[in-house]
């Protein structure tokens, strides 16, 4: 079969090559036929060395929907045949960090799918643990409607989550990409009563607009982004902040932004440390929270899906055969004006 393989020997780090299809290894796996996956910024991450983590020579790929074909002799849940959307993280549900939710900690798993293990830009993949991390489609939900479940979706779910808001409080996004935009429709579902779209890309801002995403939008090379909170929140700040960005400069914005004793959800992913200027801060009374998606409300928002309550359709913008997935790649990185997210489909 065909896949996208990560390998630091090769010229650009990635190449579809030849690979044998993958087969059932421990009883609680399962092999499902790749029907429409798409391309992460985490796979650029991993193809840019950013992720320390991540195996050479693996196939890359975490976010995909597709048809199980077989199962091994410990996976209740599901059956050849069944229609899934697959969770970004492995996880045996046992562990002490399951058990509490924090599945991106699973002491067994955490995210290995295209990064510690085979993924998804192939034909066919091995997903261990399917009970967990493969839930089943109702027939009204299409391959495109759940493509994003288990990674973008999940993580606009967390941020909103971690910002635990309340019945009217003004929550701020800053990047309105498909995580940001994930992000509005989940503080939204979850009682926020106004929303703010930060980021510098007017295109992006419009989508955030048009669709109902966010009630207000701003660009902070156009204007006093700290000023302009505080006129829509009586001089206090916002009570959270989503931060989706990943930036010297919106790292600095969500702490600069959020009014005192808010909270600020970190789900972006820094490529360099940050610091927090602890001294500036002193008396804000923030707390931060921050890390990896704990993807454990899967089958919840397929349900929301299905209800017709949130829908993540528009963020497909360019589609591309397996064939031409390196194009897709270069294409994803380029981010021409207009592009949210890129799949990649069988030939």
């Amino acid at each position: 079969m065909k896949a996208l393989v990560y390998n630091k020997n090769f010229d650009g780090c990635i190449k579809l090559c030849d690979r044998d299809k993958p087969e059932i290894i421990n009883s609680k796996d399962a092999i499902v036929k790749v029907k429409l996956s798409a391309i992460c910024t985490s796979d650029l991450h991993i193809k840019n060395g950013f992720v320390p983590a991540a195996k050479n020579d693996i196939i890359l790929g975490h976010e995909f929907v597709g048809e199980v074909v077989a199962t091994g002799s410990d996976v209740k849940k599901l059956s050849a045949g069944d229609r899934v959307c697959a969770n970004c993280e492995t996880f045996c549900g046992e562990c002490y960090f399951c058990k509490r939710g924090f599945i991106n900690n699973c002491q067994c798993g955490g995210w290995e799918l295209g990064c510690k293990i085979d993924g998804c830009q192939t034909e066919y993949v091995r997903v261990p643990y399917a009970d967990n991390g493969l839930t089943k489609l109702p027939d009204n939900v299409s391959f495109e409607n759940a493509l994003f479940v288990g990674d973008i979706l999940s993580s606009g779910y967390f941020g909103a989550e971690m910002c635990e808001i309340k019945s009217g409080d003004t929550i701020v996004v800053i990047g309105a990409g498909p995580v940001g935009l994930c992000a509005m429709m989940c503080a939204k579902y979850t009682g926020a009563g106004k929303i703010i779209a930060v980021d510098i890309d007017e295109t992006r801002l419009k989508i955030a607009s048009e669709r109902g995403l966010a009630d207000y939008t701003f660009n902070p090379s156009k204007c006093d982004i700290e000023k302009e909170i505080k006129s829509l929140t009586e001089n206090r700040g916002a009570d959270g902040v989503i931060e989706c960005a990943g930036t010297k400069e919106t790292f600095e914005m969500s702490w600069k932004i959020a009014r005192p004793n808010a909270i600020i959800g970190i789900v972006a992913m820094y490529e360099e440390d940050m610091t927090l200027p602890l001294p500036s801060m002193y008396g804000k009374n923030l707390t931060f929270k921050t890390g990896g998606v704990d993807a454990v409300h899967c089958e919840k928002l397929v349900n929301l899906i299905s209800e017709g309550k949130i829908s993540t359709d528009f963020l497909i913008t360019q589609k591309f055969k397996l064939s031409e997935i390196e194009k897709a790649c270069k294409f994803f990185e380029e981010k021409p004006a207009g592009c949210l997210k890129v799949t990649v489909e069988p030939d």
